[in-house]
């Protein structure tokens, strides 16, 4: 019988990168999003780092339906900011998912850091909570420096300002298939493919 795995998102793009990474891996797991289970409320993401907040909300969903799940939390992390935005990355301006004020704001804060102290890496927790309360966390990181002004149309949040290190392009000028070949996102899930492999088979 396939064993069915919830993933704490209901962003179909997520579902679809790691159904495809699982199926790379030779998994047999039926991956659905949290919106297979709509009477489920969203859990607030109150940890104070990307591992913290994607145990947090595996732990919620495996509870909630008895299936093994996964969670990830993402961001952001400026060297010269100590690692900010981080986990407040969503919300930098204040208000919660808007990309255009996140940017302008943080394109603002550095306007005055000189190139070569602009790094910076895209962090990614992901997280696989079992029912009986076993966890394993992964992660994956995207390093790179933050251009001064946004270019390309492609990806969300800070893709228009991250060129990944030895690369011409930001991450927003990228395809969605080299961007996934290179993601944090997409390096902490194929990290978590054994995982799944080991725990749940």
């Amino acid at each position: 019988m396939t064993q069915r795995l919830i993933l704490a998102t209901r962003n179909a793009h997520k579902v679809t990168e790691l159904r495809a990474i699982l199926a790379d891996a030779g998994l047999d797991v039926e991956l659905v999003g949290a919106d297979a289970y709509p009477e489920i409320p969203d859990v607030p993401e109150t940890g104070v780092t990307f591992a913290e907040n994607a145990l947090l909300k595996a732990h919620a969903l495996a509870k909630a339906t008895g299936l093994p799940a996964v969670a990830d939390d993402s961001g952001l992390c400026v060297d010269v900011l100590g690692g900010a935005p981080g986990i407040f990355s969503a919300r930098w301006a204040g208000k919660h998912g808007d990309d255009k004020a996140n940017l302008d704001l943080l394109l603002a804060q550095l306007s005055d850091i000189a190139d070569e102290h602009r790094a910076a890496h895209f962090a990614c927790a992901a997280a696989l909570a079992l029912p009986d309360g076993t966890e394993r966390v992964v992660e994956g990181k995207l390093e790179g420096t933050l251009r001064r002004e946004q270019v390309g149309d492609g990806g969300f949040g800070y893709d228009p300002i991250l060129q990944p290190l030895g690369e011409s392009r930001t991450c927003a000028e990228l395809t969605p298939d080299e961007k996934n070949a290179i993601s944090h996102r997409g390096k902490a899930f194929r990290a978590l493919a054994p995982v799944v492999k080991e725990l749940i088979g």
